[in-house]
């Protein structure tokens, strides 16, 4: 993979920067006062699942908030909050999104028309809806020939293939509640909805076997130019099942075997989350589990033979970091991004016992695992004030108020939604930590927001590499800003490796701005956040 010049990097590498880890942020949860009353409820078909999609669907770039709700209603809450001010949120009322059954859902644009649309799974029949703008949506089922099913959906990616006018759409299904001797060894086979460029999703197809998927996202883990489908499936049910990764370059999608280099792992694979953390361009994975987390990073250049560094990077969480528990802990949603803006990665976990499995911690905290500069990762949970006991389930890193500072949601089961506000190192006002960029991507007609991209952004000697993608987590999409923290640097460089494997030029960034590249521009175009997410 080709780096930058000498000449083309030199106008950061004057910058002095002192590479070292910033100390936690301080997270004020502020709950009470957002505005949002959600909870995921339900018997044990909602144990999985209760995600929250983040994304903008009015045009003002501040993101909105879509809960799964599931035996209760699922709610699309509205962005109120004041640049830089308290996060604050309004529910939407008569909205086509307040459906029951509802485990998760993603953002994503189908139609490439520019504005976001929602992909909703659910205990039943799945739906697309067509984002109209304003935060107003249609049911598209019909429209783009979709047929939702019946299945117990708790997992779903996409991905835009070569010469397709709209995105892949892949479904994972759970447990197939209407076979003999359900749960066990019942898993439903996976959904995958390849488009026509005429008739969008008049045609399905089946991956199968399926053992139960919690998670799922299209990844080009090799960076040949295709997007595999990497799938965490959950072994409490299947029988002879295993992790699974699929070569999608097949006109018939072919599973991954030992004989490729595919290594099985068992595990109760609940949410993925990837990311480069070695600084070779290519990802590694997180996978949760209940007690036994994996970290995975290709040992082959060629191959999709991975082995595990969880370990060696201090983010096992097998166990509750607080309390007098050394029962197993339950993890299902993560998500790597910066939140303390070190330009080192750090980790988020939910955590939370599945139900009453006594065999489990039942006090089980959230993990904020910060970077640091060896690449090792530090628990900073407590030392961030983000300490809860809830049954955790989705949830997102996202800057709900455009300050440049990551707040955190976490979708809980039985209780109320959990919302804290990123103060930085400040205390009752934020105060700024390390410097970051913001970044949203554009090309113009098919796939707008360039899913399948890979953003680099440099400041002096390192790389931070970035895949775009939709999927992961667990049930819970994020179609926001890219985040970068940058630490000390006041400037840095960003270029993208577009869909259709084409670089754009280096772009100069200055720190601490919102700023969008377009295909075909050598200029960053950027904006300033309105005072109010009213506006």
């Amino acid at each position: 993979m080709n780096r930058p010049t000498l000449t083309s990097a030199l106008f950061i590498t004057c910058f002095a920067l002192n590479a070292t880890a910033i100390s936690p942020p301080n997270m004020k949860e502020e709950t009470d006062t957002s505005g949002i009353e959600q909870q995921y409820t339900g018997g044990w078909e909602y144990f999985v699942g209760g995600g929250v999609a983040s994304f903008d669907c009015n045009g003002d770039r501040y993101p909105e908030l879509y809960f799964a709700g599931g035996s209760s209603s699922a709610n699309l809450f509205i962005n109120r909050s004041q640049h830089s001010g308290k996060l604050t949120f309004e529910k939407k009322q008569d909205s086509i999104l307040a459906l029951e059954s509802v485990t998760g859902a993603y953002p994503i644009d189908i139609n490439s028309d520019g504005v976001l649309d929602l992909v909703v799974l659910r205990l039943g029949e799945n739906y697309l809806f067509k984002g109209l703008g304003n935060c107003e949506f249609k049911q598209a089922n019909k429209e783009w020939n979709f047929d939702g099913g019946s299945a117990w959906s708790t997992a779903f990616a996409a991905t835009w293939e070569k010469d397709k006018d709209h995105p892949t759409l892949a479904i994972g299904n759970y447990v197939d509640r209407s076979q003999p001797g359900a749960p066990f060894g019942t898993c439903h086979n996976t959904d995958l909805y390849r488009p026509t460029n005429t008739d969008f999703y008049l045609n399905s197809e089946q991956l199968t076997p399926g053992y139960c998927a919690l998670s799922m996202v299209f990844t080009d883990w090799s960076r040949n130019g295709t997007a595999d489908l990497r799938i965490a499936n959950d072994r409490q049910y299947y029988r002879g099942g295993h992790e699974q990764l699929w070569d999608m370059s097949q006109v018939v999608p072919k599973e991954y075997t030992e004989e490729d280099g595919w290594r099985r792992l068992k595990l109760w694979g609940m949410g993925i989350a990837a990311t480069d953390l070695t600084g070779d361009g290519r990802n590694e994975y997180f996978v949760t589990s209940m007690a036994d987390n994996k970290l995975r990073t290709l040992a082959s250049r060629n191959e999709p033979t991975f082995e595990d560094i969880a370990f060696a990077k201090g983010v096992t969480a097998h166990r509750p970091f607080i309390g007098d528990s050394v029962l197993p802990s339950t993890a299902w949603h993560a998500q790597f991004d910066d939140v303390n803006n070190d330009s080192f990665i750090d980790l988020f976990v939910v955590k939370g016992n599945v139900e009453a499995m006594t065999d489990f911690a039942l006090e089980d905290p959230n993990n904020l695992f910060l970077g640091t500069p060896g690449g090792q990762f530090f628990e900073a949970a407590d030392k961030a004030n983000m300490i809860s006991f809830h049954r955790g389930r989705g949830g997102s890193l996202v800057d709900l108020n455009l300050d440049g500072l990551l707040d955190a949601v976490i979708v809980n089961r039985e209780e109320n939604i959990q919302v804290w506000r990123n103060l930085g190192q400040g205390n009752q006002k934020p105060a700024a930590m390390g410097n970051w960029v913001a970044l949203q991507l554009h090309q113009n007609l098919i796939n707008q927001h360039a899913v399948g991209s890979w953003i680099e952004v440099r400041i002096a000697d390192r790389t931070q590499t970035r895949e775009v993608i939709v999927g992961g987590g667990h049930v819970s999409g994020n179609a926001t800003w890219h985040h970068f923290g940058i630490g000390v640097a006041e400037r840095a460089i960003a270029r993208v490796q577009w869909p259709d494997g084409e670089w754009s030029p280096w772009i100069r960034l200055f720190a601490n701005q919102h700023a969008r590249i377009t295909k075909g521009k050598s200029v960053a175009d950027i904006w300033l956040p309105a005072a109010s997410a009213k506006q």
